[in-house]
């Protein structure tokens, strides 16, 4: 089978060739049929090889902080997976395991037991109908068979009199107790209503936004619960990544004076996020205690590791950034994640 002849100008920029590439764009001057065998291998060539992008970048993102966004800061990009690429199949890798291994939280209910109440308090009432029956012997010893008898009488008119406050006593406290309840619930309903009134007004702008809210109002607490849950699993990668841009900001502030541009810290963000989703996948199906704190160790340690490498600033000064660096980011990370779960509201009725 003779081989394809090479044509005069590349298929995809006109350019005329001179060679097996085009000069101005790098596409291949002789273009084969696409197959599955020529994917599989450019699959294999690229990224599983030992000498692949693959290896050659999880080798510098996980093992030498930093070394990864100096490498690219050197213009030694093509040997290396691209930083937006990279982040993005960590991150949606570590929401498909969150999702896969997500666990169920338990609910705890709390209520008021009328015959424990009354056994606590009746308790204490017959302990002392006893001492004071105690209290009598020596005089009953010294009467006669009559006086005892009296005695005994008295004393069993004062236990049960006693047992009878002790019970009235106990249906006092029930009663106390689940008026207060009653109480707690009809505030808590009128705050409801002044909360659910301000939402409603605050919302008069946005129709669409303000049905869905009278919708959601409709359901049961569970239900609730479980459209803010949906809206935070479909959302918070969004919002994440949203998030990039404010850790580059952040690095910028932390980093005045160092000469290094918002796309310098766009990367190092980009590189320092892909890594920590990594981390977090891998901790999701390490299922031994003693690897879970390594990698949580080496989690912590991995930032200012690679903030110092690529920053070049000193122990101290790494320290204070990261510290405020994390802080903010936390904050905004927060913010981020309860603003997904509140997405959630569209997606009621639907």
């Amino acid at each position: 089978m003779s081989n394809a002849a090479t044509p005069d100008n590349c298929a995809n920029c006109e350019t005329p060739l001179s060679g097996h590439f085009c000069s101005n764009c790098g596409q291949e001057a002789v273009l084969h049929a696409a197959s599955t065998r020529e994917f599989l291998h450019e699959f294999v060539g690229h990224y599983v090889a030992l000498e692949g992008k693959l290896w050659g970048s999880l080798k510098r993102l996980i093992f030498q902080p930093g070394e990864l966004t100096n490498e690219y800061i050197r213009g030694r990009r093509v040997r290396y997976v691209q930083p937006l690429r990279m982040y993005l199949t960590f991150s949606v890798l570590f929401f498909a395991l969150l999702k896969l291994t997500g666990g169920a939280s338990g609910d705890v209910e709390a209520k008021v037991d009328g015959h424990t109440t009354a056994a606590k308090v009746v308790a204490p009432a017959r302990v002392l109908a006893d001492t004071v029956a105690k209290g009598q012997t020596k005089i009953d010893k010294a009467a006669g068979p009559e006086a005892e008898q009296s005695r005994s009488a008295a004393r069993e008119a004062v236990g049960d009199m006693m047992s009878e406050m002790a019970a009235e006593d106990a249906k006092s406290e029930i009663r106390a107790a689940k008026a207060m309840e009653h109480d707690s619930a009809k505030e808590d309903g009128v705050d409801q209503n002044i909360n659910e009134q301000y939402i409603d007004g605050k919302l008069a702008d946005w129709p669409l936004l303000r049905r869905q809210w009278h919708a959601l109002n409709q359901l049961p607490p569970d239900e609730q619960a479980k459209v803010f849950k949906n809206g935070m699993s479909h959302y918070a990668p969004y919002a994440i990544f949203c998030m990039m841009p404010v850790f580059a900001l952040l690095l910028k502030v932390l980093y005045l004076g160092s000469g290094r541009r918002f796309g310098e810290h766009m990367l190092f963000a980009l590189h320092t996020n892909a890594f920590a989703f990594l981390m977090f996948s891998v901790i999701l199906l390490a299922h031994f205690g003693l690897a879970q704190f390594a990698l949580w160790c080496w989690l912590i340690a991995y930032l200012p590791w690679a903030m110092r490498r690529v920053y070049h600033s000193s122990r101290l000064g790494t320290f204070v950034r990261w510290s405020v660096l994390m802080l903010f980011y936390m904050i905004g990370l927060l913010f981020a994640v309860l603003i997904s779960g509140g997405m959630g509201i569209l997606s009621v009725g639907h």
